[in-house]
């Protein structure tokens, strides 16, 4: 498993993970585009890849991150259902909390659905802290979300 920045190319397997997953952020080829462009806010878009010995690679997962300074908010994560409960998600938001103390942040924020208590219970073991909820925030189904944030040392 390797874990690296992704680029434009990655795009399309990005979608493809994105598009498995019932509770990740759905978003348009348009916003991963302007995900890798230079203006504006700096983000964070990470892919972890299963390195085969016939030089074949696959998409497992990718997160999101965006850099507000002095804050990060986790915009998207996703791990392919095939590779969860192997601590994959766990690697992708470690890669991020590095990031973000190498930028001297102060915290990190996210959302995630109500209903997602994998990725609750992994935010929570990495010290995220309950911080409050939108009502109805998601559709397809209506979901509340639950925020959270680190603070960073």
């Amino acid at each position: 498993m390797h874990i690296r920045p992704a680029t434009i190319a990655d795009i399309f397997s990005i979608m493809q993970l994105e598009r498995r997953s019932a509770t990740a952020g759905h978003w348009t080829e348009e916003q991963y585009r302007h995900a890798f462009q230079r203006e504006g806010a700096t983000r964070l878009v990470l892919i972890a890849e299963e390195i085969s010995t016939q030089a074949e690679t696959g998409a497992l997962g990718f997160l999101v991150a965006q850099h507000l300074p002095p804050e990060w908010e986790l915009e998207n994560v996703v791990v392919a259902p095939t590779a969860r409960r192997n601590g994959l998600g766990k690697r992708l938001l470690n890669e991020l909390l590095a990031a973000a103390k190498k930028t001297d942040s102060t915290a990190v924020f996210l959302e995630v659905r109500e209903s997602n208590v994998p990725a609750r219970t992994l935010y929570e073991k990495a010290g995220f802290e309950q911080t409050g909820r939108r009502k109805a925030y998601y559709t397809n189904p209506s979901e509340d979300a639950v925020l959270y944030c680190l603070t960073l040392p």
